[in-house]
This record gives structure tokens, C-alpha cells and sequence, in this order.
């Protein structure tokens, strides 16, 4: 397949799963703005390297580990930043703000180390299967395997203190 080929292909294949792709990035860092640049970063770094698909069949794990890896390097630079003051947020706050279903959930969530939250995210809302998860995150099937049933028994625990407050 030739360069302009695969490009086109990369195009479409990212314009049909677009919404896919946002939610995922929202679940990592959790604001939309971040949620679109993470999209709009992996794009670019998937049209940049687009050598590094050696079969046009896997662009869809191909892809995927793109968007985790670029919304993943978006989390190791917020940490790098400084806090700012409560009350300079409380005068920069806009009131607009994502909504959840299940706050606890999604707090539960957020709180899980990284290497947990992502096989989670991964198979739970995105649905993807063991082997794809495997192949995104480039880890043997056996380790996420242990790594979502250690995020699912972190999730019971924390929950289950919750509800005994």
C-alpha cells in the first residue's frame, strides 16, 4: 500500500471512530478541552509515523495505542505543574462542567494507579477484548489479565468503605 493510500485510510478510519476515540481520551483526563487536543495529538503523531503500520489491519489497535499513550503523556505533564491557589480557581471557574452518572465510580476510577485504570478503561468502556488490550498497552495477555482483576478488587474495596461511611 502506498503512502497516500494509507493516509486516506488512517482519515477515514479516524473519522468513523471520532467519538470513540474522544471518549476514550476523556476517561484518561477527564475535561473536554484536554480530551480533544489528546484526539487532535494523535492524529498528528498517526499521520507523523504512519511507516510504523506495518499492516493496515491493525489500525485500530495501532490507533488506539497512540490515543492512550498521547492522553497518558498528557497526565505525566500535569503532574510536573504547580498547584494554584483555591480561591485563583474559584475565580476562574466558568461553571461549565462535564456531568457524570456515578460520580463515586468515576472518582474510584480516577484514583486507581495508571497501569489499572488503563485495562479498565480499556476493557470496560471501550469493550475491548483481552488480546487487543494486550497489544495496545504492549503487555503479555497473563498481565492484564492480573492488572483487571487487581483494578476490580481495588474498585470492590473502595466501594464497599463508601458505602460504610
Amino acid at each position: 500500500m502506498n503512502k497516500t493510500d494509507l493516509g486516506t485510510n488512517i482519515a477515514d478510519f479516524v473519522m468513523q471512530n471520532k467519538e470513540k476515540y474522544y471518549r476514550l481520551a476523556y476517561q484518561y483526563v477527564q475535561n473536554r478541552d484536554d480530551a480533544l487536543d489528546v484526539v487532535h495529538d494523535a492524529i498528528n503523531k498517526a499521520f507523523s509515523n504512519m511507516n510504523s503500520l506495518k499492516n493496515p489491519e491493525y489500525i485500530r489497535t495501532w490507533f488506539y495505542r497512540i490515543v492512550v499513550n498521547t492522553a497518558l503523556d498528557l497526565l505525566r505533564k500535569r503532574k510536573k505543574l504547580i498547584v494554584i491557589d483555591d480561591e485563583i480557581l474559584s475565580n476562574l471557574d466558568t461553571g461549565m462542567v462535564d456531568k457524570y452518572e456515578n460520580v463515586d465510580l468515576n472518582t474510584a476510577i480516577n484514583a486507581l494507579p495508571e497501569q489499572y485504570r488503563s485495562v479498565l478503561i480499556l476493557r470496560y468502556f471501550e469493550d475491548l477484548k483481552l488480546d487487543d488490550i494486550a497489544e495496545i498497552l504492549n503487555e503479555k495477555v497473563s498481565t492484564v489479565k492480573t492488572r483487571l482483576y487487581k483494578a476490580l478488587q481495588i474498585l470492590r474495596i473502595d466501594m464497599i468503605e463508601e458505602v460504610n461511611k
